[in-house]
């Protein structure tokens, strides 16, 4: 089997309506090039047609962990996108808990200084909440690029400008701007 153009893209969704959205936004990025699979929390399985995704990707939708025992059915990520990410998700990336399968996974993926693009989708109170202030520029400072306008805030999912975000992550290194702020606090620790 040949390689994807762009590689393999990890879809993680989270949940709430705009995941209903999902469906045409994996055909645009199927469409240039990246090798898709999907991944949903728990509660995002609710919003999806895992049946549907998995004909259009080749690959089984995710949501649990596997058994140690039990084969990885999905190829290893170039790159995420986390979308739509709920305020539960962002939370918890930023104090590095795994406790779901996607979660895993984007630790995993931001500890192998992958790409990750991160798109909120929460209400305008949540939007204000300090931990999630404070977890998006955590989520930051580390190198995820986060696309989020608070003032959005119940305003229709951005999924069609999303798919124009999809280009910059293929072959570019992830996480720089993280590398460079822990390499200026060595320097000046020292």
């Amino acid at each position: 089997m040949t390689r994807p153009e762009l590689g393999v893209l990890y879809v993680v969704v989270c949940g709430g309506q705009p995941a209903v959205g999902l469906v045409p936004f994996v055909e645009r990025a199927l469409a240039a090039g990246w090798d898709v699979c999907v991944v949903a929390t728990p509660a995002g399985t609710k919003f999806i047609d895992a049946g549907l995704l998995a004909r259009l990707t080749g690959h089984p939708v995710r949501s649990e962990y596997k058994r140690p025992d039990e084969p990885d059915v999905l190829p290893p990520a170039d790159a995420f996108v986390v979308a739509p990410a709920t305020f539960n998700t962002v939370n918890k990336l930023a104090a590095g808990i795994s406790d779901t399968l996607a979660l895993g996974l984007l630790n995993e993926g931001l500890g192998a200084e992958k790409q990750i693009l991160l798109v909120p989708a929460v209400n305008g109170p949540l939007a204000r909440h300090p931990a999630f202030v404070a977890a998006l520029t955590t989520l930051r400072a580390w190198g995820i690029r986060v696309v989020f306008d608070p003032e959005a805030t119940g305003r229709p999912f951005p999924w069609e400008p999303l798919s124009e975000e999809l280009p910059p992550l293929a072959g570019s290194p992830g996480r720089t701007h993280a590398k460079k702020l822990v390499a200026d606090e060595e320097r000046t620790s020292t």
